[in-house]
Parts: C-alpha cells; sequence; structure tokens
C-alpha cells in the first residue's frame, strides 16, 4: 500500500513511540525524511538516527529523547499536508510557541529550521511544527 504523505507517517511513528515509551522508531528512509532528521537533532528534539535494512528496503532508526522521564517533543505535526501545500516568505515564517518550538521548511537551500530560513533569508514550504 502506497503512503500518501510519507513524511507525516514518520511523524506519527515518532509521536506514538514517545507517548509508549520506545527507545526507538523504525520508518522507512527518504532524502527528505532524513534531512528533517537533522533538522531535529541539531535542534536537541532526537538523540539521532541511523541507516537500516528494513526487509528488501532501507529503513531509518530514530532515537528517541526523553528528559527525566518525559518526551523532548511534546507535540510535532504536521503543516503543509499533501492536499493543501503551506509556502511562507522568510520574513513570515510562523514562530511556534513564541519562539520556544522551531518550524521546519523546505527551502531552495535545503530543509531548515525556521531560525535558520530567517538567518538565510529564504522561505518555502512549511513541513512541521515540533515543541
Amino acid at each position: 500500500m502506497a503512503l500518501t504523505d510519507p513524511l507525516g507517517d514518520m511523524l506519527t511513528r515518532i509521536r506514538n513511540g514517545q507517548r509508549a515509551r520506545k527507545d526507538s522508531v523504525l520508518t522507512p528512509a527518504s532524502k527528505l525524511r532524513a534531512r528533517v532528521l537533522d533538522v531535529l537533532q541539531r535542534e536537541g528534539y532526537i538523540r539521532g538516527y541511523s541507516e537500516e535494512q528494513m526487509g528488501p528496503a532501507a529503513g531509518i532508526r530514530i532515537e528517541l529523547k526523553y528528559f527525566e522521564g518525559q518526551p523532548a517533543i511534546k507535540h510535532v505535526a504536521r503543516v503543509s499536508k499533501p492536499g493543501r501545500r503551506v509556502y511562507s516568505g522568510s520574513q513570515e515564517l510562523p514562530k511556534v510557541r513564541n519562539g520556544l518550538g522551531i518550524t521546519i521548511v523546505s527551502t531552495p537551500r535545503g530543509v531548515l529550521s525556521d531560525a535558520e530560513a530567517r538567518e538565510q533569508n529564504v522561505g518555502g514550504e512549511v513541513l512541521a511544527e515540533v515543541f
């Protein structure tokens, strides 16, 4: 069965894994998923990720992060969906929780957090919000 929103599927696996107090979750691999995980790792929301075989296809094992028994990610949501794409300029990028969270943006310079996109003065598709 084909996925219509692979990135949304990965974010849901992370959310469900943290609710179940898992150490790690496994998701199918793609370049976009890996770039989003790079941003989450840079910002300190996950411990890391690694490539792994998932049957005949490649997969990504995501190591979840907890702080004092609570998940590091309190909220993760997909903003731009296949049925409704959301784009934003560099100055109009949304702030999550008044700057306490991050917005993940797909730009011409790669997948960046909202702070990195503002610093480089680039906008793009708003993929997800995390806090």
